[in-house]
């Protein structure tokens, strides 16, 4: 297996997987959605909906830019979440609690790597 193969699938895996634990587990998500924006859980719901759907359009090559392009707006929409969860002290009571270092950690090196990833996928053949 190529390695542009081996990152499509690993993409593909990624947001199914995180796609289909916004249902699975939707208080993990919950916590992390800013007091803001307005029926979190319609937003956990869609985001985990999107996130299913960029799987699916990652995996066929005709629609893989699509997916890549989704992924970036869906990322840059994550990241009022990020800050949100760094000012309430990277701990959702009763929830994910972490050390402040690594929210700042996911927010400024992990999520321009999965900006990065979507980019790249976008790119390879229409195998």
């Amino acid at each position: 297996m190529s390695m542009q193969k081996l990152f499509r699938f690993a993409f593909i895996i990624f947001f199914l997987f995180a796609g289909a634990y916004h249902f699975v587990n939707p208080s993990f998500y919950l916590g992390m959605i800013p007091d803001y924006i307005p029926q979190a859980k319609l937003v956990n719901t869609l985001t985990g909906l999107t996130e299913l759907l960029i799987g699916v359009l990652a995996i066929f090559g005709s629609t893989r830019k699509i997916a890549a392009y989704l992924a970036i707006a869906l990322l840059t929409a994550f990241i009022p979440a990020h800050v949100y969860f760094i000012q309430i002290g990277s701990c959702i009571p009763d929830g994910l609690c972490v050390p402040e270092w690594l929210s700042y950690l996911r927010l400024l090196v992990v999520h321009p790597l999965l900006y990065t990833w979507a980019w790249f996928i976008k790119y390879e053949g229409k195998d």
